[in-house]
């Protein structure tokens, strides 16, 4: 107890700081140089000046009385198999970054979707949105009920997991097949010890975003110690939106962002998903949202994802699981030859063509 304690205290001391720093701050903040740095691109709030792998389309409608944009990206295939596959992209990624997928899929004929969430991306990013997994879910559904899809396979990674988990509880009917690749969200974070943490707090942490940052972040998570210099695109598509003019509103979306995914766990409802699910895990995986600020006894305990796969699909009746020993958090970008060959085996054995 007392060192939870200690660590709450630390905890707070750190988000009443940077809080005092940000508001010193904001007046100087358009002629300072941006934490992320100029060593990269700049990038707009939306996710201007980078390039996309297809053409962008925006789905304009209102929401929590705002007015929203969802960018997507919406690819046919040459020769059609009659199915579509929606891919929903992590907290740390866009629809960009399926870039490969989408080609391997669109080629096997499937039509692909791929949308930028609200508060990501290519996206709109609001003053005021109360985030949640339904609500993301509902302008998901939304979105696909207007280009004319009733159904179709939800592919989910990271945060993106977390999505597609509650979008197939929502919608059952509309989800031909569950694809889960490395979902966060397997344990409860905060039940399990780690500590309650403000808006503010994640506020001041983005503001502090730097290549470096993610770059050390992505190599030790997303790709089990390794590096390619093809993931450096990545890097820099996030990077650039915080050297940007457009970092206060891309940090404090994404700060928002944050506090739902630590406070609306999906777990619990595991058992209640209804559609054909294939698990697809890189086990080298450690994520876990508040991990590095939690007691060490906590911060040990989490994100074992071998673990945390076999759990889950103990938990989700009659799911399949693919495991990776060799790869991380992002099994696709990784290895895509070895993911993709899975993932299309998968979606073969749940509708054979």
């Amino acid at each position: 107890m007392l060192s939870i304690r200690k660590m709450l205290f630390s905890v707070r001391a750190a988000v009443l700081g940077a809080g005092v720093a940000v508001a010193c701050a904001v007046p100087a903040m358009a002629a300072a140089a941006s934490p992320a740095g100029n060593d990269g691109p700049v990038y707009g709030p939306r996710l201007e000046g980078f390039t996309y792998p297809a053409p962008v389309h925006l789905y304009t409608f209102v929401s929590q009385r705002e007015t929203l944009e969802m960018a997507y990206l919406d690819v046919q295939p040459a020769h059609p198999n009659g199915r579509t596959v929606v891919l929903l992209h992590g907290k740390n990624f866009c629809a960009a970054t399926w870039e490969d997928t989408i080609g391997v899929l669109s080629r096997a004929g499937y039509r692909v979707i791929a949308p930028d969430q609200i508060g990501f991306c290519k996206s709109s990013k609001p003053d005021r949105y109360q985030y949640s997994f339904q609500q993301l879910a509902r302008n998901t559904h939304a979105l696909l009920e207007s280009v004319g899809v009733k159904s179709a396979t939800i592919v989910g990674h990271s945060t993106g997991g977390m999505l597609a988990m509650r979008y197939a509880l929502m919608y059952p009917k509309a989800t031909d097949q569950l694809v889960l690749v490395n979902p966060i969200g397997l344990e409860d974070w905060k039940a399990l010890g780690v500590p309650p943490l403000p808006v503010d707090y994640w506020y001041a942490r983005e503001l502090k975003t730097t290549a470096d940052g993610i770059r050390r972040y992505e190599q030790g998570t997303y790709y089990a110690g390794k590096w390619s210099p093809s993931y450096e695109r990545w890097v820099q598509m996030l990077a650039g939106m915080y050297r940007g003019a457009g970092r206060d509103a891309v940090a404090w979306n994404s700060a928002l962002i944050y506090d739902m995914i630590l406070t609306q766990p999906v777990v619990y409802e595991l058992g209640a998903i209804r559609v054909p699910t294939l698990l697809m895990i890189g086990d080298k995986d450690t994520t876990a949202i508040g991990k590095d600020v939690s007691p060490p006894d906590v911060h040990a305990k989490l994100g074992r994802y071998p673990e945390l796969a076999k759990r889950t699909q103990a938990a989700i009746p009659g799911a399949q699981l693919v495991e990776f020993p060799a790869l991380g958090h992002a099994p696709q970008i990784q290895d895509p030859d070895a993911f993709h060959k899975a993932l299309l085996d998968g979606l073969e054995a749940v509708h054979p063509q």
